[in-house]
C-alpha cells in the first residue's frame, strides 16, 4: 500500500506510540485521523474524541474520518491502558472491576474498532493486488513475557496477538490485512514519569542496544508493514531482543 495515498485512523493518537506513528504517517504524505479522549493532535491530523470501547462513539468517529480524508485505509489501534495490579496482593484480590476495564480497553476496544473499520474498508476499491485495507494493532512482549502484577495487561495483550492470524483469515476474501506490533519498553510519557534512575535500570535488561526503544522505531515499523503487502496474520516483536526475566 502506498503511503501517500493512505488514510489512516490512529486510536490513542494523541499521546504516545500513537502520536509518533501518526507523526509519522503525516511526514509520510499520508491523511491522519486521531481518536482519543482528550490531548491535542499533530498538526495536520483530524481529531475526534471517541471512547473506542462504545460502539456508536467508534461507528460515528469513523464516518466522520472518512468522510474528512476522503475514505479509510489504514487503521493502527495504539489506545490502551497498564495498571499494576497482582492477583493477591496486600491489599486483597485483584480487583475485578480493574481486569475488566483494562481488558475493555486494550482487547475489545481493539477489536471494536477492527471490526467497525474492516466493514467501511470493505467498500473501498481493490488495489491491483486485490487489497482494499490494512489494521495494525498494538500487542505488547507481556503477551508472551508478563511480569508479577501484570495478569489484566498481560491477558489483554496476549489477546490482541492471538487475534491477528485469525482476523487476517477472516478478512482476507475482502483485502485487508491484520498485523500486531509486540513492542517492548519504550520510551513514553508514562514511563519517563518513573524517572531516569528507573528508566536506567530498565534499559539494563535489554540485550541490544541497551536503551529504551524510541516511539519514532514503533512509528517506523508500522508505516513499513503498511507498505509491506506481504506481511499478514503475524505478531512482531519490538524489543531489542528484551526477554524479561
Amino acid at each position: 500500500m502506498n503511503l501517500p495515498e493512505t488514510k489512516a485512523i490512529v486510536t490513542g493518537g494523541a499521546s504516545g506510540l500513537g502520536r509518533a506513528t501518526a507523526e509519522g504517517l503525516l511526514a509520510a504524505g499520508a491523511k491522519v485521523t486521531v481518536f482519543d479522549l482528550s490531548g491535542a493532535p499533530p498538526d495536520g491530523a483530524h481529531f475526534h474524541k471517541v471512547d473506542v470501547t462504545e460502539e456508536a462513539d467508534v461507528a460515528a468517529g469513523i464516518d466522520a474520518a472518512a468522510d474528512a480524508m476522503g475514505g479509510l485505509t489504514t487503521l493502527v489501534n495504539c489506545a490502551g491502558v497498564a495498571r499494576a495490579e497482582k492477583v493477591l496482593g496486600r491489599d486483597g484480590t485483584h480487583t475485578l472491576n480493574s481486569f475488566e476495564r483494562t481488558v475493555s480497553i486494550n482487547l475489545i476496544g481493539s477489536f471494536n474498532c477492527l471490526r467497525l473499520a474492516a466493514a467501511r474498508m470493505a467498500d473501498n476499491p481493490a488495489d491491483a493486488l486485490g487489497q482494499r485495507g490494512v489494521i495494525i494493532n498494538t500487542a505488547s512482549i507481556a503477551a508472551f513475557d508478563g511480569q508479577k502484577g501484570q495478569t489484566a495487561y498481560a491477558a489483554s495483550k496476549a489477546g490482541i496477538a492471538g487475534l491477528s492470524l485469525p482476523a487476517a483469515r477472516d478478512l482476507s476474501r475482502t483485502g485487508i490485512r491484520v498485523m500486531a506490533i509486540a513492542p517492548g519498553i519504550f520510551r513514553t510519557p508514562m514511563l519517563e514519569g518513573l524517572g531516569e534512575e528507573v528508566m536506567d535500570t530498565l534499559a539494563a535488561d535489554v540485550t541490544f542496544p541497551k536503551r529504551l526503544g524510541d516511539p519514532a522505531e514503533f512509528a517506523a515499523l508500522a508505516r513499513f508493514i503498511i507498505e509491506c503487502d506481504y506481511l499478514n496474520g503475524e505478531t512482531i516483536r519490538l524489543d531489542g531482543a528484551l526477554r524479561m526475566p
